[in-house]
């Protein structure tokens, strides 16, 4: 019995000792050195903008970007603006109309056009601006607008109507094509031949998203204040997109980035994930997903 008792918190031992931890994300610079979250904060707390970069459907980015916005308010007092791919500028009236009460949630899902995951990966942020009394800013060009652009490119929408114009990039709008993210579209959709034109005007309906969000996080930030920005990863990868834009405008400009990636291992930062922003979440490949 003694002899038992002497090896049980030996056994013990060598079972905490033999099982890993199964972390749920890591964090990595852009040249893949381990980080971690406050060192994160600290740095992305003295930007103006910060994008961060998420898969729409990964729990762990929407968790995160959570805790960072609930962070950056009590670091920037009074000067943090949310800002969200999620909203189109055409609904910014109800949000701005639910993010101060004058709106209740019935009637804000049912007019804002939320997306299908708003409930559990969006609604948590505007609830927390609502606390916190922090600005939320939509900052999307409407789908139709974009769609019509994938269909006949950026001169469909010559002939909107001042008050519809109001609601996207100022016309016209550049179009870099050798950014990285848009040559690798072109590469994607197989844009040579007869397929060009498509593809180009494909490129054309992201640019005016990039381009449209970068100009209402300028339009929406004053002197001082930080911009946290939510937006898929695609949109501030490598840089471009709508970092290329924000620069293009302003490059003066302090913008950080984030990028939200999967893999299989998270002991390190797989090189193809290096530079892709600077601060890269890595969460597990077989992350449960909420759609």
């Amino acid at each position: 019995m003694i002899r038992t008792l002497f090896l049980l918190p030996l056994l013990f031992a060598l079972l905490s000792f033999t099982t890993a931890d199964r972390p749920a994300y890591r964090l990595f610079t852009a040249t893949g050195k381990a980080a971690d979250y406050d060192q994160m904060l600290k740095e992305l707390a003295q930007a103006d903008v910060v994008l961060f970069g998420e898969q729409h459907n990964d729990p762990i980015a929407h968790w995160l970007e959570l805790q960072l916005a609930k962070d950056l308010a009590q670091r920037k007092a009074g000067q943090l603006v949310l800002g969200m791919e999620m909203f189109e500028r055409d609904v910014q009236p109800l949000v701005e109309q639910y993010n101060v009460g004058e709106l209740d949630d019935k009637a804000f899902e049912e007019q804002s056009r939320p997306w299908p995951n708003y409930a559990t990966d969006y609604k948590p942020l505007l609830q927390l601006a609502q606390r916190q009394k922090l600005r939320v800013v939509g900052t999307n060009v409407p789908r139709r607008y974009a769609s019509q652009v994938a269909k006949a490119s950026l001169t469909a929408l010559d002939a909107l109507p001042a008050s519809e114009k109001a609601w996207i990039a100022p016309l016209p709008v550049k179009v870099d094509y050798e950014l990285p993210g848009y040559k690798n579209m072109q590469a994607m959709f197989g844009g040579d031949g007869a397929h060009g034109a498509g593809v180009q005007n494909i490129i054309q309906a992201q640019a005016l998203k990039d381009a449209t969000m970068a100009y209402f996080i300028r339009q929406s930030r004053q002197p001082g204040q930080l911009m946290l920005h939510f937006n898929g990863s695609y949109h501030s990868d490598n840089h471009d997109g709508i970092v290329w834009y924000l620069k293009q405008a302003d490059p003066k400009l302090k913008i950080l980035t984030v990028s939200t990636v999967a893999q299989e291992n998270l002991g390190k930062l797989y090189k193809e994930n290096e530079q892709k922003a600077d601060y890269v979440l890595v969460v597990p490949a077989d992350m449960t997903k909420t759609y």
